[in-house]
């Protein structure tokens, strides 16, 4: 057998194993369409939540984000995510945009409520937080740091 013979099959061996690790990262990943109940939510402000992006209860996938639009009345970001079936949220869910850490990715992160009834399909949760971006919470952390503390407040 020829150089030529033995390094094209060493390079279809790397292209199959680089082709295996791709497929098992993707599945790995969870990165699939969650299908079940939808939900909305409003927000006045997204930082960086896209469509795709999971949507966690107490920290497992539940659901992913499918849709987002600026309402025109109040010129909120609403946003439609779809949740399992098995999974029926009470009316007092609380739905906040999150961050994985400082640099991570944009999650939405749901909170359960007690009440005992129950969202219908495409119902709206009403009680949300807006995202923090970084440099929001950098720059109020430089505000306070730079206020003279012997100045007066108001």
């Amino acid at each position: 057998m020829g150089r030529a013979a033995v390094e094209t099959i060493m390079g279809a061996v790397v292209l199959l194993v680089a082709a295996f690790f791709v497929v098992f990262a993707y599945s790995a990943a969870d990165l699939s369409e969650v299908q079940g109940t939808h939900y909305r939510a409003r927000f006045g402000s997204l930082g960086g939540l896209t469509p795709g992006n999971d949507v966690r209860l107490g920290g497992v996938k539940v659901g992913t984000v499918l849709r987002q639009k600026i309402d025109p009345k109040d010129f909120r970001a609403e946003v439609e995510f779809s949740v399992r079936p098995d999974l029926r949220l009470p009316e007092d869910t609380l739905a906040t945009v999150t961050s994985e850490g400082l640099i991570g990715g944009k999650y939405l992160r749901l909170v359960v409520g007690t009440s005992k009834k129950r969202l219908a399909a495409g119902g709206l949760i009403r009680k949300t937080r807006d995202a923090l971006s970084v440099e929001e919470l950098l720059s109020r952390a430089i505000f306070l740091l730079t206020e003279d503390p012997k100045k007066p407040g108001k």
